[in-house]
């Protein structure tokens, strides 16, 4: 299951909810008949359930969307901060060099030099550019943390079929 995004409050009281997406251009969703809803997003597919698209629509930097599980604000408020989810084949095809967010995560990252920089944890939405989140070792081990913009500066390729991300950074930055 992709991760898509998350529920972050109820919206309205005819059962809408307001999102906060992990990625751009998440108005392509609308496309989907069909999301998939989860408390956990780590849970296996099978946790994951079926909601049908009932409406969606752009609002601020996130989206609202109502389902058709979700007659009422009480509905609503029994799904907050939940995850939106959706299987790999329902999903729109990104274009050329887009990706979406859960296929990024575990991703090994090299530097220029080859050295190894960690795996992809997560990655952070600033406003200006997305951020990946690399974690090499748990840091309570003195495992290190960075922060690499996902920008074409330092991003220099992606290759999902590898499972790594070359990236113009420093072992010491």
């Amino acid at each position: 299951m992709i991760v898509l995004g998350r529920i972050v409050a109820p919206f309205g009281v005819q059962g809408w909810i307001k999102i906060h997406p992990f990625g751009d251009d998440p108005t392509e969703w609308r496309k989907m008949p069909q999301w998939w809803l989860c408390a956990d997003d780590e849970a296996p597919a099978g946790q994951w359930k079926p909601y049908t698209l009932k409406a969606c629509r752009a609002h601020g930097k996130g989206l609202v969307a109502a389902f058709d599980e979700t007659p009422d604000r009480n509905a609503a408020e029994a799904i907050d901060g939940w995850y939106i989810g959706a299987p790999r084949e329902a999903l729109p095809k990104p274009a050329e060099n887009e990706y979406y967010w859960g296929d990024l995560v575990g991703l090994e990252v090299f530097n220029e030099a080859g050295t190894r920089l960690g795996v992809v944890d997560s990655l952070l939405s600033t406003g200006a550019h997305d951020v990946l989140q690399v974690k090499d070792g748990e840091k309570d081990d003195g495992g290190s943390e960075r922060l690499i913009p996902f920008v074409a500066a330092y991003v220099l390729d992606v290759d999902l079929a590898a499972r790594h991300i070359r990236v113009a950074w420093g072992e010491d930055w």
